[in-house]
């Protein structure tokens, strides 16, 4: 090879190279993140059929995590390369659902990282995804109430069982397996106790509902059923308050901290 062929090789690499390089956040990210992450909202209908969570999602909890964009973005370069469940953001629950994702080391450099960390964190998550989001915890609370098997349904009472879910298995909350088997063994029989109620709760429900349309039952026969609802709903309560204090006996005050921020435990 002569010396001008090998200076022209030489300069269309590090041309190419330089063009590469030169990828803006939005071309990277649709380069290396799209073919799993969405990168337009998705609807309510779409999300359980989704293989992985949209970036809008990622980045809700990610900010949600992380309020400084600094730590967001540390984290987003990090995780790509060294993916593990004990880092995440994202519910144990959803991370059950879709897993861990494959680490791009290698295949993405730190540079183009940090570009599409700088890009997705000013792009996400829109505005519409956040009101999305805020409706469907709104009824979901709504639901909860109106479906709900308990007398106490107030904020101040916390859902623990839930908020274990969430974080069971992140490395800041640190269950050990002999907490996890236990809490397990809380979580099964709380669950179970609460199902049969629920059951025989909506029968009797039902039949209330279908008396008081009747013009010809009297209010007394009514006040038996409804009597024994509030007494089906009381053992219910019971249940869940057994519950939260057999978790509570489980974990240690670090991690009673971590669940619950805001309750005096």
């Amino acid at each position: 090879m002569n010396i001008s062929k090998s200076l022209f090789l030489s300069i269309s690499f590090l041309t190419l190279g330089s063009m590469a390089s030169a990828s803006t956040g939005e071309e990277l990210t649709k380069t290396n993140c799209a073919s799993c992450h969405m990168l337009t909202s998705p609807t309510p209908q779409m999300i359980p059929t989704l293989k992985a969570p949209p970036l809008d999602s990622v980045l809700f909890h990610i900010k949600g995590a992380l309020p400084k964009v600094a730590d967001q973005k540390a984290f987003i370069v990090d995780y790509v390369i060294n993916p593990l469940e004990s880092k995440t953001v994202c519910e144990s629950n959803k991370v059950a659902k879709f897993g861990v994702m494959p680490s791009l080391k290698g295949q993405v450099s730190v540079k183009d990282l940090e570009k599409i960390a700088d890009y997705i964190i000013a792009t996400y998550p829109s505005k519409k995804f956040v009101e999305m989001i805020t409706e469907m915890q709104t009824n979901g609370k709504l639901n909860a109430l109106k479906n709900s098997p308990f007398l106490i349904n107030q904020d101040e009472l916390p859902h623990l069982t839930k908020n274990l879910l969430e974080n069971w298995s992140k490395a800041k909350l640190g269950l050990s397996e002999q907490q996890k088997e236990k809490l397990l063994v809380v979580r099964k029989e709380t669950m179970s106790g609460v199902k049969k109620i629920k059951k025989s709760l909506k029968v009797l429900e039902a039949e209330v509902i279908e008396m008081a349309m009747d013009e010809d039952i009297e209010a007394k026969s009514i006040q038996t059923k409804v009597d024994e609802i509030a007494k089906l709903k009381a053992q219910a309560t019971m249940i869940q308050l057994k519950c939260l204090k057999d978790s509570v006996k489980i974990l240690d005050e670090k991690q009673l901290e971590l669940l619950l921020p805001f309750w005096d435990v």
